[in-house]
């Protein structure tokens, strides 16, 4: 009996192809545009204007202690998305200001811009450094 003299060899070509296979399938199911929050970048107000818009701006303020001031009028957390509809209703604007306390948990701002959504409302815009 001949043994065959030399190393034996693994063929590498199909586990290759598998991968090629493999990789070609992760790139066609993985999205091609990432999902989250529209967001625009804060630009400077121009100068040597009087920025008149500013007073018209709705702004809410969430404080410590289930605090919530619609431009420094206190509400009541429950009520706060029926106020939120009355007022943009009225106005026909369709940006709300939110403001902060530098201690509170952004899970109470979450809440607030998610009944700003539930309101009708597309756009928040988040303020910092409002409340010390």
């Amino acid at each position: 009996m001949a043994m065959a003299k030399g190393k034996a060899e693994i063929n590498v070509t199909p586990m290759i192809d598998v991968l090629l296979v493999l990789i070609i399938i992760f790139m066609v199911i993985t999205p091609l545009t990432p999902t989250g929050f529209r967001t625009l970048v804060p630009q400077p107000p121009p100068s040597g204007r009087e920025d008149r818009s500013r007073r018209r701006d709705i702004v809410v303020t969430v404080g410590k202690n289930d605090l919530v001031l619609i431009n420094g009028d206190r509400v009541e957390f429950p009520l706060l998305p029926g106020r939120l509809a009355k007022i943009f209703q009225a106005r026909g604007d369709d940006v709300l200001f939110i403001a902060g306390d530098r201690d509170l948990e952004f899970r109470r701002i979450a809440e607030v811009v998610d009944l700003a959504n539930g309101a009708g409302l597309r756009r928040v815009a988040l303020l910092a450094g409002r409340i010390d």
